[in-house]
């Protein structure tokens, strides 16, 4: 048996996040759909660097897999694509050690999240971008990145709905902002993220731009670890997942 790590790309628009789910179509479901089809009727689970939501879209998700059949990393790719739907994208398979795992082997994870900001509708972009029509302070936003920063508890970013045990401590090695004309682009950069983390961050980020969060309340919304203190998670078709670092 060979091990693989595949690096995909998908559209999350029409899909129940990645998780494979009853009656739901997932990312994970069609892969592995496919390579039941490529073995023979023969199920093969795939193991990927994390889940993704509802709407949620990837630029560089992994997964690793393992498979009896001899075939070149190259001829996955082709077949692998010529199998899926267009809204998932095999961008490279690899061969791995037997050691290597998509999720506990991962160092860090990027995610960027796109907001466009401006009073005009693009009908064309609703699946991509969170449409915000107010005026944001970059800023200020800016000032608040810099305190998302580094080493905290973030149960205040993380929803009131996760069930994740033990520690909620995690390093961020990079949160900022950037604008593009009417496009803002956050980055999140660490080693681990909770459950909704980026979209509440994201969330609170407009909230300090729109001058209801001063920046340098970031510190004390982190120690109170109390969820309820900030306003809305930040809609999923913003979020991307860029890539992940091993």
């Amino acid at each position: 048996m060979q091990k693989y790590k595949c690096t995909i790309s998908y559209d999350g628009t029409n899909f129940s996040g990645f998780q494979i789910q009853p009656e739901k179509r997932t990312i994970q479901g069609e892969i592995e759909e496919a390579f039941q089809t490529i073995h023979k009727g023969e199920h093969v689970r795939i193991y990927s660097s994390g889940r993704t939501d509802t709407g949620v879209h990837a630029m560089g998700q992994t997964f690793h897999f393992k498979s009896s059949l001899m075939i070149p990393c190259q001829n996955w790719k082709q077949a692998l694509n010529a199998l899926l739907p267009d809204d998932i994208h095999v961008q490279n398979v690899i061969t791995v050690d037997d050691s290597f795992h998509a999720r506990f082997s991962a160092v860090e994870k990027e995610y960027r999240y796109y907001i466009l900001n401006r009073k005009d509708v693009d009908i064309f972009k609703r699946n991509y971008v969170y449409q915000y029509p107010y005026a944001l302070n970059l800023s200020y936003i800016r000032e608040a990145c810099f305190h998302l920063q580094g080493t905290h508890d973030f149960t205040t970013f993380s929803s009131a709905k996760a069930t994740v045990k033990g520690s909620r401590i995690r390093t961020l090695s990079k949160v900022w902002c950037h604008r593009h004309r009417d496009i803002l682009e956050f980055i999140f950069k660490g080693n681990g993220f909770l459950y909704h983390m980026v979209r509440i961050m994201v969330g609170a980020l407009i909230d300090v731009g729109r001058g209801k969060i001063h920046p340098a309340d970031i510190p004390y919304l982190i120690k109170a670890k109390d969820r309820r203190l900030l306003g809305q998670t930040a809609p999923p078709q913003g979020l991307y997942l860029w890539r992940v670092i091993y």
